[in-house]
């Protein structure tokens, strides 16, 4: 992330009253502490891995228990190595009663699980690892 981009946060966090701005992206992880007084940065607590170039972190769009198969079934519903189309299911989001989908972003090849089946999840957690199908993916 660029010094001018830090700064430019550090501006808008010091002009609240938030104490901690934590941003993550591919590769790349900001934490801003605010005392009060002045904005500094936090090293990381943890080193970030980033996926491959082609493969796409799937996150939870929502708290739940994260499901690699139907309550009803005991097939996986995707498993590594698989060919998948956009929009299949690929997992299940448990909350309460209710089963909300986790689907493919696109074509291509379920990797792996990064989260335990039947584990509790927050929002963005990392559920699991997805590689687009080349023909597919647009460069810039």
């Amino acid at each position: 992330m660029s010094d001018t981009l830090v700064r430019q946060l550090s501006e808008w966090l010091a002009a609240t009253d938030i104490a901690l701005l934590e941003l993550r992206g591919p590769g790349v992880q900001v934490r801003l502490h605010h005392d009060g007084k002045r904005v500094e940065p936090i090293p990381g607590d943890e080193p970030l891995t980033p996926a491959a170039a082609e493969d796409v972190v799937v996150r939870a769009h929502s708290v739940g228990i994260f499901l690699h198969t139907h309550p009803l079934h005991e097939t996986p519903l995707a498993t590594p190595g698989q060919c998948v189309t956009a929009g299949q299911t690929i997992g299940l989001l448990r909350i309460g009663a209710l089963l909300l989908p986790v689907t493919a972003p696109g074509p291509g090849t379920f990797v792996d699980h990064t989260a335990q089946h039947g584990s509790t999840v927050g929002y963005g957690t990392p559920l699991l690892l997805f590689s687009r199908d080349p023909a597919t993916t647009r460069s810039n």
